[in-house]
């Protein structure tokens, strides 16, 4: 089955200034766990809006064999289970994916 979480900043993390480099960890952290997910193919695509307003939010969709273990895998991203990130989980279903990404990823 296929899922996708929604996550958001915590308001505080809204102002860069107010970032420390515990935030920055975290958030390095989350990123490579979900390299590590994506190149197991885990992960189906991770990305996030590039406005930093307090309506910016990433994505994560994902697979998992069910909602209880979608929901496990949402909890252990670094950034939910440290609390600087909301998530909000949905069931989801991948109707079209490009064959080949020229994405650079940073």
């Amino acid at each position: 089955m296929e899922f996708i979480y929604v996550l958001k900043l915590i308001p505080r993390l809204h102002e860069e200034l107010n970032w420390t480099t515990g935030d920055e960890r975290i958030v390095k952290r989350h990123f490579e766990r979900l390299k590590e997910l994506t190149d197991s193919g885990e992960v189906i695509l991770a990305g996030r809006t590039l406005n930093e307003e307090e309506n910016a939010f990433g994505i994560v969709i994902f697979e998992a064999e069910d909602a209880e273990k979608a929901r496990a895998f949402m909890q252990e991203d670094p950034t939910v289970k440290e609390g600087i990130m909301t998530a909000e989980l949905y069931p989801y279903r991948v109707a079209l994916l490009r064959k080949e990404s020229n994405t650079l990823v940073e």
